[in-house]
């Protein structure tokens, strides 16, 4: 049973049985992101098959919250509306981050067809409350243009570490 506050949709911690419609969401975000880092052009769909392996592990891993909220559409097999994954990971403590715990948001996304309906909004909520309740010190995440003003709005700021990436 999913958990409804006041008049949102019921959100709900993701299950075995909805690994396919994860990797759809998922496979959806990195589409809607568009660019060549994102979305490359000379991919083939083998990542799908890693994804659905990862995701069945991570569905009950400590560190891993996936929430999800079904659709409504009437059917008898209503797939995802809308999910979203974040992970804990452990660093050193410091003084800016006096535990070393960083929460990560690794991705929201709704289907087009539910989207301007709070979905988003109803699963960030959830992640920062469970964020709270295993008390990290950061939460980071990448924000797509059409995402920021719903971060922004949950108190989420430009970051003041430098970033670069490196790939063997």
């Amino acid at each position: 049973m999913g958990q409804r506050k006041g008049n949102g949709p019921a959100v709900r911690q993701a299950v075995e049985y909805d690994l396919v419609e994860l990797v759809r969401l998922r496979a959806l975000l990195f589409e809607n992101l568009g660019g060549h880092f994102f979305n490359p052009a000379a991919a083939d769909d083998d990542w799908l098959d890693a994804l659905a392996v990862v995701l069945k592990e991570q569905l009950t891993a400590d560190a891993v919250r996936i929430l999800v909220v079904d659709g409504d559409d009437g059917a008898d097999d209503r797939g995802l509306a809308a999910c979203g994954i974040a992970t804990i990971e452990q660093r050193l403590p410091g003084p800016h981050l006096r535990n070393g715990r960083i929460g990560h948001v690794i991705g929201v996304v709704t289907d087009p067809s539910y989207r301007r309906r709070g979905l988003s909004r109803s699963i960030m909520r959830g992640l920062l409350d469970w964020f709270r309740e295993r008390e990290v010190a950061r939460v980071d995440l990448y924000a797509s243009a059409e995402g920021e003003p719903l971060y922004r709005e949950l108190g989420f700021t430009n970051h003041p570490d430098p970033a670069l990436y490196w790939r063997p």
